[in-house]
């Protein structure tokens, strides 16, 4: 079993976890977590940007991990989200986590 966390930022805290709560009510991912206050430097159409953002960590299997990444860009608001996947080291993370994971991301048969 592979397991993976989505990284994402948004423009609020209430966006984060309105989109966090669709997917995880659609088994798309086992949780998410969403930090805020991140402050996000970046450029944007040739110009420096200063942002406050919630950041959202959202924990799923590699099975469901490009659905998961499909639906969170049709539920993010940005034009170009900030939507990367991380790979979670086995060997180095919580077998019984990693199995709750896998069996709360799992398709609903």
């Amino acid at each position: 079993m592979e397991t993976v966390t989505l990284y994402s930022t948004w423009p609020s805290v209430e966006g984060a976890e309105a989109a966090a709560r669709e997917l995880v009510a659609e088994r798309l991912v086992a949780c998410a977590n969403i930090l805020p206050g991140a402050r996000s430097i970046y450029r944007w159409e040739g110009d420096i940007q200063t942002e406050t953002e919630a950041v959202m960590f959202a924990k799923t299997t590699a099975k469901r991990a490009l659905a998961a990444r499909d639906r969170l860009l049709r539920l993010h608001p940005y034009e170009v989200p900030c939507v990367a996947a991380l790979t979670i080291r086995k060997d180095a993370s919580n077998p019984a986590f990693l199995a709750w994971i896998e069996g709360e991301a799992a398709a609903l048969t």
